[in-house]
């Protein structure tokens, strides 16, 4: 354990890079707003005058309340994935290890019992699927039903990590259209006022277009991060799940070896060492 103390460490700095980047991204977007919205018109104002992000957040008003609800279920929803998709608890390399050697020595009830201990992913499969082990099959062990099992166990498991996901994307989708929506009121907002003034004084219409403008830039700012690590985490997770299929292959292949292994070597032709 001690000995891979330094990977896991590096591992857990890889893993949370993208969180760090997303969150600098954000405090980088919090203070470049607020001067892209400082003027108006086009035209520099004095500094008692101009107007910044907050005032235009504040003119947005009722508008700005479901983009902030989805921001804040966006970053929550980040450092979720981010806790939960770790390979600590899907394949972690003491389990392995540990289940390997287990079946290399064709200790399967000892790998059961190390895998109903275990709450990651790989262990939870193990335990699912290992019980299907067949002995009286030697040349396959039952392969084709312990991988059934895995496969059953994937899909229901699976489901529940794609869940939290999706929401990732579903924001994504949700926060353009919201921000379109307080665009779409802005504008109808500054035609109205339009008609009713019969001038174009930019004091009567900076509500207006500071509701059209602020939401949707709010809604682009947060899809284009959702849209990210909806893909990152999807494709995170199976890489995580296909790393724990490969590590049950790997004790079928090595058991299976262990019980044949006699007649691998009774099948070496004559005056050639096995390999």
């Amino acid at each position: 354990m001690t000995q891979n103390s330094p990977l896991n460490a590096v591992q857990s700095r890889r893993q949370f890079a993208p969180l760090f980047i997303f969150l600098a991204v954000l405090m980088v977007g919090l203070v470049v707003v607020p001067n892209l919205f400082a003027q108006s018109g086009g035209e520099v104002l004095d500094v008692e005058k101009k107007r910044t992000a907050l005032d235009y957040i504040k003119d947005a008003g009722i508008w700005m309340l479901p983009l902030g609800i989805c921001s804040m279920a966006t970053i929550a929803l980040v450092v979720y994935n981010f806790m939960q998709l770790t390979a600590a608890k899907f394949a972690p390399v003491d389990l392995k290890m540990a289940l390997l050697d287990h079946m290399q020595n064709c200790r399967v009830r000892s790998a059961i019992e190390v895998s109903s201990t275990s709450p990651t992913y790989l262990g939870r499969m193990s335990a699912t699927a290992l019980p299907h082990v067949d002995a009286t099959e030697p040349e396959t062990l039952g392969r084709e039903a312990v991988e059934d099992s895995m496969a059953e166990f994937t899909i229901r498991e699976n489901a529940g990590h794609m869940n939290w996901i999706g929401y990732l994307g579903l924001l994504g989708q949700i926060a353009p259209m919201l921000g379109l929506l307080g665009t779409v009121v802005g504008m109808l907002g500054a035609f109205s006022t339009l008609s009713m003034s019969g001038g174009a004084d930019p004091s009567e219409l900076a509500g207006d277009i500071g509701l059209a403008m602020v939401t949707t830039a709010s809604g682009l700012i947060i899809a284009i991060p959702a849209v990210f690590f909806y893909f990152f985490f999807k494709n995170k997770l199976n890489r995580l799940v296909a790393d724990c299929h490969l590590a049950a292959s790997d004790m079928m292949d090595a058991s299976i070896a262990a019980v044949n292994a006699d007649q691998q070597m009774a099948k070496v032709p004559e005056g050639l060492q096995p390999g």
